[in-house]
């Protein structure tokens, strides 16, 4: 076994390690969740932790690694007789991003308890992790389902397994560790939330500390063994501290008038249902162990919160992840003891203690994204008349205009990819999937995994006889066993084409437009897809964003995005072709939806609209589902954005026909290409 880094010779990085510590000395503060770039030690602090755990003690030949003293009563190894314990190092059990449900939970053996009505359970990693540490790297990549399942585990300390009348139970009590670079996509509000604390880690900028990082990285390299060596009083130190935390954890105070902060705290920033609260109650406590105290302080309570808080306050993937610390401090005095000798102003003035009514709570950048720069007089692009040329000389044509912001996204309707596709969960487009309706039933390729029980007993009836059954048991063999399919919904790449040419530039048209492209981010968003971006303006196309799960990501390079020139509509289509064709390497059974947003326009070059018909064929022939954002305005309406559609072989939808609200029809599937020949 390879000797893991010293907990101890850890750079920096104080609120991780301090997350990770609180965990330790009370598991029931609930996990924590580490955000940050890739290479800031998020891994190598999880595992370095393990090292410090206590040791427990187990009862002996138990898979659910029970504890002698108070074993599980409906421990499926159990029940367990009175002996002396073993002692053992505390586990840290790895999820990987590709595990099976079956993995994670265990699995039932359902031909045995069929035909042999017993319970034949093969644990899961639920169960090794239980009294140790659980760890998730990328946890934001899993499927949700996964992420489901383990939360609910860790909220209830107990996993269930439930196949067809069969179900087993068993402890799951462990220290929940997450890490996930914000890069590669949000988790939902609803799960972030399940996780007691969160960390923001990043690179030092610290010169110094660079080096101190690399020099202990190579000397750990060059002899892991001496280098553990060197710091091995120090991890005995906090071990000891660790254990000592634990001891003093029930005889900690929790004070009333700490609990109005906390209670206070939780009002002012406006996070949903009271686990937060709760959260923040246990953190306060687990701080003043740690602090060796048997009292909690506002001290406590303030640490608590810039802990427990600001992952609760994010109401869509493009709020930030932060805290306003004015804003704390403020709603901690307030909510603190108050000294009134007499002297005092009861009614305090409008300037007592406000901070200006800047809207507390909000990061900083949030009110300037909505606020459209100041334009000075004639810096708009003066609007085409919709039967002139635009690409007139003139600004219009080429001159480069600032980004604008965009308008208040909206709910839009959905946009499907039409046919049953096999692609990740999602909740998009129709796919066959392992969680959703019962279709049908087919032999087990593999290991079965969801029995099809009308239609394994209908396999097996007609043999019975002949299998010389005598009793009341059904006799089940191998080749009776059906596995059901089942139909979800899956999600898909949705791949955004903008035009950011000159005949869009006008201020309130381009406002619109990225008003809506982000109203469809939100959506990707909610429907668990993978985003792309890309734009064409001038003589060229580019692709803004490569395919990702972080629709944020896609949102700031929208918010940047700026105008003018020529529109190389024909581009924009070759290059997201050139696009979809690698991610079909990358990802063959992810679907993808096309989304071009322009007014049909195409100037530049040599016959321009005859080039981009061309390339919308292209993209019918491979089978590619889009669907045309009009985004042409005005009384007089050329309709080119509707022959582009027709050429992609997709749907054409006006920007008002985009809300979900409008009444101009119902939810408009796009239609594949080729659909209708």
């Amino acid at each position: 076994m390879s000797t893991p880094y010293p907990f101890t010779a850890i750079v920096g990085q104080d609120d991780l390690r301090l997350g990770l510590l609180l965990n330790a000395v009370s598991p029931a503060v609930g996990g924590v969740l580490v955000r940050g770039e890739k290479g800031t030690a998020k891994s190598t602090a999880v595992r370095a932790l393990a090292a410090l755990m206590p040791e427990v003690s187990v009862v002996p030949g138990c898979r659910f690694s029970c504890d002698p003293a108070s074993p599980d009563p409906a421990c499926p190894d159990g029940p367990h007789a009175e002996a002396a314990g073993v002692s053992r190092a505390a586990r840290t059990v790895e999820l990987p991003v590709g595990a099976s449900e079956d993995r994670l939970v265990g699995a039932l053996d359902i031909e045995r308890a069929l035909s042999e009505g017993v319970k034949a359970f093969e644990p899961g990693l639920l169960a090794d992790a239980h009294r140790g540490i659980l760890y998730v790297d990328e946890v934001n990549l899993l499927h949700d389902h996964l992420v489901d399942l383990l939360l609910d585990a860790a909220a209830m300390g107990a996993s269930y397994v439930e196949r067809e009348g069969v179900s087993v139970r068993h402890a799951a009590r462990f220290l929940l560790v997450g890490t996930m670079n914000p890069e590669e996509g949000e988790l939902r509000p609803q799960l972030l939330d399940r996780f007691g604390l969160t960390v923001e880690v990043a690179a030092s900028r610290d010169t110094d500390e660079r080096v101190e990082v690399v020099r202990r990285r190579l000397a750990y390299d060059d002899d892991p063994e001496g280098f553990a060596a060197r710091w091995a009083e120090e991890e005995t130190a906090l071990r000891e501290r660790i254990a000592a935390a634990r001891a003093l954890l029930p005889r900690v105070v929790l004070g009333d008038g700490v609990l109005r902060q906390i209670a206070a705290t939780c009002a002012a920033f406006e996070v949903d249902g009271m686990r937060a609260d709760i959260v923040m109650a246990r953190t306060a406590t687990a701080l003043a162990a740690w602090a060796g105290r048997e009292e909690v302080t506002a001290d406590d309570v303030r640490q608590a919160a810039l802990l427990a808080l600001p992952h609760r306050r994010r109401r869509n993937p493009f709020d930030a992840p932060g805290l306003d610390e004015d804003k704390l401090d403020q709603t901690l005095d307030e909510a603190g003891p108050q000294e009134n000798n007499g002297d005092d102003d009861p009614d305090p003035g409008p300037d007592g203690g406000g901070d200006g009514g800047g809207g507390g709570g909000v990061p900083p950048q949030a009110d300037g994204d909505r606020t459209p720069p100041q334009a000075s007089e004639g810096d708009d692009t003066p609007s085409q008349a919709p039967g002139s040329a635009p690409d007139a000389p003139g600004r219009s044509a080429g001159a480069e205009q600032q980004p604008v912001a965009a308008a208040e996204p909206f709910r839009t309707k959905m946009l499907s990819v039409p046919g049953l596709g096999e692609g990740a969960a999602g909740r998009r487009s129709r796919a066959r999937t392992a969680h959703g309706r019962t279709t049908g039933a087919v032999r087990p390729q593999g290991a079965l995994t969801k029995l099809h029980l009308a239609a394994t007993v209908q396999a097996a009836a007609p043999h019975q006889r002949a299998r010389g059954r005598s009793g009341r048991g059904l006799v089940v063999r191998r080749d009776d066993l059906r596995q059901a399919t089942r139909e979800g919904r899956e999600g898909n790449l949705v791949l955004f084409v903008v035009d950011a040419s000159g005949s869009m530039a006008a201020r309130q048209r381009m406002s619109a437009v990225k008003g809506a492209v982000l109203s469809l981010l939100l959506d990707a968003y909610q429907r668990r897809d993978k985003v792309g971006l890309v734009t064409f303006r001038g003589k060229e196309a580019e692709v803004a964003l490569p395919p990702t799960s972080s629709v944020d990501a896609a949102a700031a390079r929208l918010e940047s995005l700026p105008t003018g020139g020529r529109t190389p509509l024909a581009a924009g289509l070759l290059k997201a072709h050139d696009v979809l064709r690698v991610e079909r390497l990358r990802d063959p059974s992810r679907r993808p939806l096309l989304v071009v947003v322009t007014d049909g326009r195409a100037t530049g070059g040599p016959e321009p609209v005859a080039l981009a018909g061309r390339a919308g064929r292209l993209h019918r022939s491979e089978g590619t589902a889009s669907v045309v954002v009009d985004c042409e305005s005005g009384y007089v309406r050329l309709g080119l954005a509707g022959e582009l559609a027709r050429e992609l072989g997709g749907t054409a939808v006006t920007l008002d026909e985009l809300r979900a609200d409008s009444i101009a029809g119902l939810v408009k599937d796009v239609t594949a290409a080729g659909r209708a020949a």
